[in-house]
């Protein structure tokens, strides 16, 4: 048996998502400490649209929920993944999935991330734009003429672009004009870009102080796109993806080198289990929710055996 494992990002979570989580076992312990953080309502707070995108819960949210749901999935599963890779903030999962530390201590990093991210934006507006369409040269010229960034590389015609909200507005218009598919993201920070400097260097400080285990399995790094093992890389690469742009189209190519039988999404949502699929339509790939129990989705793993 050899499997992936992708973590979601921010974004992914919705009020609807995985329902039967609360009645895991294995899940208890993270759900506890992200309750802690978020309070014990969160569940019921994700339908205030203000709560649900706002960045210190968004990524908290997210981290502890792909976490949670790990763990109620590795309880069934024989062996560790071949490979993790995450995705933006879901990379933090990624890494505490390869034993690098714990689920606390990744809670702990994603809210010390996204403080520091809203801290660098403060006073502005900025976001992020997903831009797919097939007039890749029209992008690259307003991407040289407008002051936006490419914050997250998907796919060959697929970007995320980052910016300030009305700048963001301004291209999205331009780019539908020579038609491109524009679709803001609920995302109220400039990520994986230059506005993100003074955030990364402060997250850089704060891994410094993380104690590292010896990691179980690679993990396809978003700076570089390369397999990282030793915690040194890792953690330099952990900071620099905030002010970076994230090749996520590399850490798939990574992924698909390993030549895993299977790939789940473990969190929230079904985006990158269908991105996988799109890229490498050869490997099935599934998404957790695409299951009601974790047992269910261990079961499907397991079937690459």
């Amino acid at each position: 048996m050899s499997y992936a494992v992708l973590f979601p990002g921010q974004g992914s979570q919705h009020a609807a998502m995985l329902p039967w989580l609360e009645e895991e076992a294995p899940s208890a312990l993270v759900l506890q400490a992200m309750a802690a953080m978020l309070g014990a309502d969160w569940r019921q707070r994700l339908e205030d649209p203000d709560f649900l995108a706002s960045n210190r819960v968004a990524q908290v949210l997210v981290t502890g929920v792909s976490l949670a749901a790990w763990a109620a999935v590795r309880a069934h599963l024989p062996a560790p993944p071949d490979i993790v890779a995450g995705y933006s903030v879901g990379e933090l999962a990624a890494v505490a999935c390869a034993g690098a530390f714990d689920a606390a201590t990744a809670l702990a990093l994603a809210a010390q991330r996204a403080q520091a991210m809203d801290a660098a934006v403060q006073g502005l507006a900025t976001g992020l734009l997903s831009v797919s369409g097939p007039n890749q040269a029209a992008r690259d010229r307003l991407l040289a003429e407008w002051r936006v960034e490419t914050a997250i590389r998907i796919a060959p015609g697929h970007v995320i672009l980052a910016g300030e909200a009305a700048t963001l507005q301004a291209v999205a218009r331009l780019l539908a004009d020579e038609g491109a598919h524009c679709t803001p993201l609920p995302i109220r920070v400039a990520s994986h870009s230059s506005w993100m400097r003074a955030a990364a260097t402060a997250f850089a400080q704060t891994l410094a102080d993380v104690a590292w285990r010896p990691l179980q399995c690679a993990v396809a790094a978003n700076a570089t796109g390369s397999a990282l093992r030793r915690p040194q890389p890792l953690c330099e690469a952990l900071s620099r993806q905030i002010d970076h742009t994230v090749a996520w189209d590399a850490c798939l190519e990574t992924v698909a080198e390993r030549r895993v039988e299977r790939v789940i999404e473990i969190g929230p949502g079904r985006a990158l289990g269908a991105m996988w699929a799109h890229q490498h339509p050869d490997v099935p790939v599934r998404s957790l929710e695409d299951f009601r129990s974790a047992r269910s989705a261990a079961d499907w793993v397991q079937q690459a055996a």
